[in-house]
């Protein structure tokens, strides 16, 4: 772990448009200032997706203001737990860290309804994640 008080976990997938930045908001919103949170994409899109930011309002989540990172070398190693989320070998791998590889759908160009449950399973992911940490969900 780092030497930081609070673990840090980094999502990554191919975009950060999508499932990265679900995971991302949900773990900031239910992990608080208990977990460092960091997201990013081996090819970044210029934007989020609109139907995964309408799918996160409709749960009381505002991501409006975020926009696709690009993966380096620094926040992997800066982060505890690394979850990938499809960007397969695009993904460099550090010794030390905690890897965890998310098989989820991909919500580039679906709706809203398509998104819904995707966000429900990574809200549940994250939620058995913070327990793993030991850290209680906000309400």
């Amino acid at each position: 772990m780092s030497t930081s008080a609070v673990p840090s976990v980094l999502f990554v997938c191919v975009h950060n448009a999508g499932r990265s930045q679900i995971a991302a908001a949900f773990l900031t919103h239910l992990g608080g200032d208990r977990v460092q949170v960091r997201s990013a994409g081996s090819a970044p899109a210029d934007t989020v997706n609109t139907a995964v930011v309408e799918a996160l309002a409709e749960v009381g989540i505002d991501i409006s203001a975020e926009t696709p990172k690009a993966l380096t070398a620094e926040a992997m190693q800066a982060s505890d737990v690394v979850i990938t989320m499809g960007c397969g070998d695009a993904c460099p791998y550090f010794p030390g860290k905690r890897y965890l590889d998310w098989q989820l759908e991909d919500p580039a160009g679906q709706g809203v309804a398509a998104v819904r449950p995707i966000r429900d399973e990574i809200e549940r992911r994250i939620r058995g994640l913070l327990a793993e940490l030991g850290i209680e969900p906000a309400a």
